[in-house]
């Protein structure tokens, strides 16, 4: 996993200018009535945008009905890449992250972006901690010899109690 720079990825708000393409190549392969199709397409992408921050990640779509999905680093449970092969032709990926909701789908995907692999790594990175501060840790109790003692005794009774429960079974 490479190292990714943070500012970079705050810097993602839109997608690339090729997902439109790919929204007008999909149409055309679809159907006949792809202007029809095209439309809510086409006011997708000029309404998507994404933000990254130091809580999470965040994206919002849409003109009649606006959607708007907010993610916290801490409830992402996975991530995967997907590229057919003209997202591979255009050079974009879709970003799918998964929480731990239930849904068989991705419950947010950052589509259209020529930096998928960056925004993976971030992602990564931010979902298990290796960025965050980390508290100091105290340094733990100096352990008493009696402690000590009476643990190591506990011990060697249990040892002496399963050895003999061993032997009775085999006696049986």
């Amino acid at each position: 996993m490479q190292q990714v720079d943070p500012a970079e990825i705050y810097a993602i708000t839109r997608p690339h200018k090729n997902l439109f393409w790919l929204y007008f190549i999909q149409c055309c392969f679809g159907t006949v009535l792809h202007p029809i199709i095209f439309l809510p397409l086409y006011f997708r992408f000029h309404t998507l945008k994404y933000r990254f921050d130091e809580e999470g990640v965040s994206a919002s779509w849409g003109i009649l009905f606006r959607r708007e999905v907010v993610l916290t680093y801490a409830r992402i449970q996975d991530i995967h890449l997907s590229r057919n092969i003209f997202e591979r032709w255009l050079g974009i990926g879709t970003v799918q992250i998964q929480t731990a909701s239930g849904s068989a789908s991705a419950e947010l995907s950052i589509e259209g972006t020529d930096k998928f692999e960056e925004i993976r790594d971030f992602l990564y990175s931010r979902m298990r901690g290796h960025e965050k501060a980390k508290p100091a840790a105290s340094p733990a109790p100096a352990a008493s010899s009696e402690a000590v003692d009476l643990l190591r005794e506990i011990r060697d009774d249990l040892r002496a109690v399963r050895e003999a429960v061993a032997k009775g079974a085999r006696n049986v």
